[in-house]
């Protein structure tokens, strides 16, 4: 699936990519715990809606990508 965003979106964070990827996770908060742990930059916040929790990090080239737990 693919999610187009406005050309001026500020979603991505501040990473000047223009597209991230999403992963499916079984459990958000071990994910986003194990990644930290692991020296990875993790965002504080988690989103949560209908369709699940959202987390995000920012891989060693600095992309941002979300972590996606669904209902």
């Amino acid at each position: 699936m693919f999610g187009i965003f406005p050309q001026k979106s500020t979603y991505f964070g501040p990473s000047s990519a223009h597209l991230m990827i999403n992963f499916r996770v079984t459990n958000l908060d071990r994910t986003l715990a194990k990644l930290k742990a692991d020296g990875v930059a993790v965002e504080s916040n988690i989103d949560e809606e209908s369709n699940g929790r959202f987390g995000w990090a920012t891989d060693a080239e600095g992309n941002r990508f979300e972590l996606w737990e669904p209902r």
